[in-house]
C-alpha cells in the first residue's frame, strides 16, 4: 500500500505562525480597547479613576481641564485600537483563505483592498487625534494616544499595491483556465 505523507512547506508553516500572531494581536488589540473603555466608564463616575486609565497611562489632568476633550481623546484611542484590530480581523481572514496551490482568488484581493482602506482611515484618525493632542498640549500640557501616522500611510499603499497585484493573478488565472 503507498501512502502518501503530506509535509508542511516552510512556506505554510509562516502563514500558520503568522495566523495565530494575527489572533494573539487581534485579541489585545480588542483587549486594550475594552480596559481603556472599561476605565473610562469609571472614571465618568469616579474621577479618580483617570489616574490610571490602563497600564499607568494617567489622563487625570485632561479629566480635570475638560471632561469634553477628556472624552473626546478616548474617543479617538478606541477607535483607533478597533481599527487596528479590525485590520489584524481582516488579515484573519485572508490568512485562513489563503491556498497556496491556487493563491490568486477575488475574495483575496477585496480583503486585502479592504484593509487598505481601513488602514488609510486609521491613518486619518491618527491625525485627527494628533491634531487634538497638540491643541490639549499648548492649552494644559498634557500628552496623551500614539503620534506616529507615517506608518498607516505607507502600509496602506502596500496593502493596496498587493491588492492590485492579486486581481490581476485572478485575471491572469482566469486567463489561463480558458486557454487549457
Amino acid at each position: 500500500m503507498n501512502t502518501k505523507i503530506k509535509t508542511k512547506t516552510r512556506t505554510e508553516d509562516m502563514l500558520t505562525i503568522m495566523y495565530v500572531l494575527a489572533w494573539v494581536t487581534f485579541i489585545g488589540l480588542l483587549i486594550h480597547a475594552g480596559a481603556i473603555l472599561f476605565s473610562y466608564g469609571v472614571s465618568c463616575v469616579n474621577p479618580e479613576g483617570a489616574k490610571n486609565l490602563y497600564k499607568g497611562m494617567s489622563l487625570i489632568t485632561l479629566r480635570q481641564f475638560s471632561l469634553w476633550h477628556y472624552t473626546l481623546s478616548v474617543f479617538l484611542m478606541v477607535t483607533l485600537l478597533s481599527m487596528k484590530a479590525f485590520v489584524f480581523y481582516l488579515v484573519i481572514k485572508v490568512l485562513s483563505k489563503v491556498n497556496l496551490a491556487n493563491p490568486f482568488k477575488l475574495e483575496l484581493a477585496r480583503l486585502l483592498e479592504n484593509s487598505s482602506y481601513i488602514l488609510l482611515g486609521i491613518w486619518f484618525v491618527a491625525i485627527l487625534s494628533n491634531v487634538h493632542t497638540d491643541w490639549l498640549l499648548k492649552k494644559t500640557g498634557v500628552i496623551q494616544g500614539e503620534r506616529a501616522t507615517e506608518e498607516f500611510i505607507i502600509m496602506a499603499g502596500l496593502v493596496f499595491i498587493i491588492s492590485q497585484v492579486f486581481k490581476r493573478g485572478v485575471e491572469i488565472q482566469a486567463e489561463n483556465d480558458l486557454t487549457v
